[in-house]
């Protein structure tokens, strides 16, 4: 796959690869399980300090707002520890608004390809590319990741891609692989940004310097801060925190430190071979067994045995909510019962659909939402609210808005280009509307002898109709066929069935040559 030019070699290393959307669930439901209290969608509004027996002012807890119903709370504590990445400062500052702020966020930026950029069990990472970022790019959850990081940036709740940071990835990926690949933006299935909380050490000499490790730091009011780290150390990243709870605000725990050897939620069970008895027990097809067994560990049975019957011969259970991905319906339900409490919750805290395949998370999206109604008693009105939000998260959040924007590149065709594509425009809008509807593709489809079930029919209109009003306009229907002739859009299912239309219609001409 790599260019063979100036190829001189490369060192092979090995590293760890998780569902860390999963992993933060399982620490918390961990968490639960050893009596901890846990809250999500909860905000710090301010600190709480009191006196103390000497008559010090030290922290002894915080107001927190429910983000979903706004109500208000205060939670009172011997010690809190400020655990809150990227947000790290805010919470400093509302301790002592003179201190010197010690994070400085730095964006990684990602997008996902299809699999067949990288080998099934092989990466690449550059140190060094064009302006001295990182690159990498990786299996992960059956698709190849791609990404940079340490671009600095501001805090922000809803860090998003741009259409520079896309290019830019593929553009360095193509100096990378063989000519004969094709690196099409039209390859790029999600692309999303995450923060990271990048620290300087306050304890230091040399404040200026990032420190590599997590740092901890305790202030005079006895708010404990625990910055930086990474996912590899976070076990000894928590034991140094409640060490330093333990230490500076004088408790008295029952016992050491209890998380060498601790198992998380779900691993009690769980064998390489947990997959087989979900296939056998349940009726589980294979590829989704290995899913909910390498996701949920032992709690894989619990899910199984909500799923629904498939009405088929096999699988007997787990209907899928989009084919070509190996999540069911059951886990949505799941998902409501482990603390979700929206469509976003589900669709990228919960699911990684949303990160796998933006388009198809947002065909996905209204099954999702239905399930949820019926699981947390929503309204219709609730419904409609979280599509709206979700939607948006998808178009910011997940890339689904630059790809939207590759919809409206400028036209760069002939005229006899143009007067193909007119023809072929034509083909579907019979009665000279002006413009295509869902109606009008199943005819056609018809017409050449394939049928389409309702849903995949609206699925294929929802993917080129730019402006999202039900029906594709002969600008629009230009410009989809512009932004698949360059590359920009790829495996579009409406140009693809087009051409199947026409390669018929050619099969079906009388033959008037001669030998």
């Amino acid at each position: 796959m790599l260019k063979k030019e100036k190829l001189v070699g490369a060192i092979v290393y090995y590293d760890g690869a998780h569902n860390d959307a999963r992993m933060n669930l399982a620490i918390a439901m961990t968490a639960a399980r050893m009596g901890a209290t846990i809250t999500n969608h909860t905000e710090v509004k301010e600190l709480i300090k009191k006196k103390d027996e000497n008559g010090k002012l030290v922290v002894r807890g915080a107001l927190v707002k429910d983000r979903y119903t706004g109500k208000e709370f205060t939670v009172l504590a011997k010690c809190v520890i400020n655990a809150t990445g990227p947000c790290t400062d805010n919470i400093r500052l509302m301790d002592d608004p003179q201190k010197t702020k010690i994070c400085q966020p730095s964006a990684g930026i990602h997008i996902v390809l299809p699999d067949y950029y990288s080998p099934a069990a092989m990466g690449l990472l550059d140190p060094s590319t064009s302006d001295g970022r990182v690159i990498f790019f990786l299996p992960w959850q059956k698709s190849t990741i791609a990404g940079t990081t340490d671009s600095a940036c501001e805090v922000t709740e809803h860090p998003a891609p741009t259409e520079d940071d896309i290019q830019f990835i593929l553009k360095e990926i193509k100096n990378y692989l063989s000519p004969d690949i094709a690196v099409r933006r039209g390859d790029v299935l999600a692309a999303w940004s995450g923060i990271r909380p990048l620290v300087k050490n306050p304890n230091s000499n040399n404040t200026e310097s990032l420190a590599r490790n997590h740092v901890i730091e305790v202030s005079d009011t006895n708010l404990v801060t625990i910055a930086g780290g990474k996912w590899t150390t976070y076990r000894a990243m928590a034991k140094d925190a409640v060490d330093a709870a333990v230490k500076s605000c004088q408790l008295e725990p029952k016992n050491d430190s209890l998380t060498d050897g601790l198992l998380l939620e779900g691993a009690a069970g769980w064998t390489p071979n947990m997959f087989i008895r979900l296939v056998q027990d349940f009726g589980l097809d294979s590829e989704v067994a290995q899913n909910l067994a390498n996701t949920y560990g032992d709690k894989a049975v619990e899910v199984a045995r909500i799923a629904n019957l498939t009405g088929r011969r096999w699988p007997v259970v787990g209907v899928r909510i989009m084919e070509e991905f190996p999540y069911i319906e059951a886990e949505v339900t799941y998902a409501c019962r482990e603390y979700a409490r929206s469509a976003v919750d589900v669709i990228g805290r919960r699911l990684r659909l949303g990160f796998l395949n933006v388009q198809a998370a947002e065909e996905a999206l209204p099954r999702i939402v239905d399930i949820m109604a019926e699981e947390l008693k929503w309204n219709k009105a609730k419904k409609e609210e979280e599509l709206k939000k979700t939607k948006t998260f998808l178009c910011n959040e997940m890339g689904l808005s630059c790809h939207v924007s590759l919809l409206k590149v400028p036209l760069n065709f002939s005229k006899p280009e143009i007067e193909k594509y007119r023809k072929r425009f034509q083909l579907l809008d019979q009665s000279k509307k002006g413009f295509i509807t869902a109606i009008d593709v199943r005819n056609y489809l018809e017409s050449i002898g394939e049928t389409i079930q309702e849903d995949q029919l609206r699925e294929m209109l929802q993917e080129v109709d730019c402006n999202k009003n039900g029906k594709i306009e002969l600008d629009e229907f230009l410009q989809l066929m512009c932004a698949v002739k360059t590359g920009a859009m790829a495996n579009v299912r409406l140009e693809t069935a087009l051409r199947m239309g026409e390669r018929k219609a050619t099969k079906s001409l009388p033959f008037n040559g001669g030998l």
